[in-house]
């Protein structure tokens, strides 16, 4: 089978060997089964460690999951859920929340991924209308679907504006751990310190094989979860396995060396790629996705060798995404190929 690198997804780079590892020593022996084993037991500790002892943590098998049933235990039919209109869940999990939680989704076009407490004020109206859906979660992704970042003082003004208005606030942390490695702070401060109160927490984009946790701060919020997930079909029997994952992931520091390499492989990216004048960077490299304006004739031509998707056929705007296992040799031979068929 041949093997090759991409810049289309961190979802397409391998298992971390230190994951793989972490398997097989919870490959031995009976364990008991969905979540009432000992590996568990420590994954939540070690979150725990990370997030504060006043919080929830359920496992399930993959991002959809964590942000539909999240949400699913905070919203119901007739509410509305703000959010970004590039959000995953808006754009690709195919209606999955409006299926499963049957609530509207309303949307916000911003420049660069992120919503700001002036864009989601205009949505906040029609509060008592029974006509109109309620407004009831606001989610915000972390990184954003652009590779941009929330501070945590942004984050904090759109909890306050939610609480305030009696909704809750969400967060889509698919690459969270891209998020901390850029901010240089930990996990909590961004989240429970500034008023999330629910979280999806990513793994499989940063080196682990399946599995995602949700975390709530709000624990009255999640308190009916058990049941959601189990309905969800997101209840593992051999949970063991997400388990182990998890600790051997936040236990030390394999979710920083591996996010912290993906973001400096992005930067490094950048720097080679546009370094050519007939590519035009359009976004902030904050992580490890870098937006870039290619000319659309050569586009085809480069995807031959190197595949990569194309974000907007409009525009010609593609998105790269470095993983944690992108070396400066895979982006040098991209950065040669884009100087062979668009020389300077």
């Amino acid at each position: 089978m041949t093997t090759f690198k991409s810049f289309a997804s961190d979802n397409y780079a391998g298992i971390h060997p230190e994951i793989l590892q972490a398997i097989e020593r919870a490959n031995v022996g009976h364990a008991r089964s969905y979540g009432s084993d000992p590996y568990t037991d420590a994954a939540i500790l070690t979150f725990k460690k990370h997030f504060g002892d006043d919080i929830d943590v359920f496992f399930v098998f993959n991002g959809t999951a964590a942000n539909v049933l999240g949400m699913k235990a905070i919203a119901q039919s007739y509410h509305a859920v703000i959010c970004a209109a590039t959000a995953h869940m808006n754009v690709d999990e195919c209606g999955a929340p409006e299926q499963f939680i049957g609530c509207k989704l309303i949307t916000i076009p911003t420049p660069d991924g992120k919503l700001t407490v002036d864009l989601i004020k205009r949505k906040l109206i029609d509060f008592g209308d029974q006509h109109r859906s309620q407004p009831k979660v606001i989610s915000i992704t972390q990184v954003t679907e652009l590779g941009t970042l929330y501070t945590p003082e942004e984050i904090k003004a759109i909890a306050d504006l939610a609480h305030a208005h009696g909704l809750l606030l969400h967060m889509d942390g698919s690459r969270i751990t891209n998020a901390a490695a850029s901010l240089g702070i930990p996990f909590k401060q961004f989240t429970a310190d500034v008023g999330v109160d629910v979280l999806s927490f990513g793994g499989t984009k940063n080196g682990l094989l399946i599995g995602e946790a949700v975390i709530f701060f709000n624990r009255d919020a999640g308190a009916d979860f058990p049941y959601i997930r189990k309905q969800g079909m997101q209840l593992g029997s051999k949970m063991r396995f997400i388990s182990a994952q998890f600790e051997a992931y936040l236990s030390g520091d394999l979710w920083l060396r591996n996010a912290g390499h993906a973001n400096r492989m992005a930067k490094y990216l950048a720097e080679k790629i546009s370094a050519n004048p007939h590519i035009t960077i359009t976004q902030k490299v904050e992580s490890n996705a870098v937006f870039a304006v290619i000319p659309r004739e050569v586009i085809p031509l480069l995807q031959e060798k190197f595949f990569f998707y194309v974000w907007s056929e409009e525009t010609s705007e593609v998105r790269l995404m470095a993983s944690f296992d992108t070396t400066e040799e895979d982006i040098d031979r991209f950065a040669d190929e884009i100087n062979r068929v668009l020389p300077v």
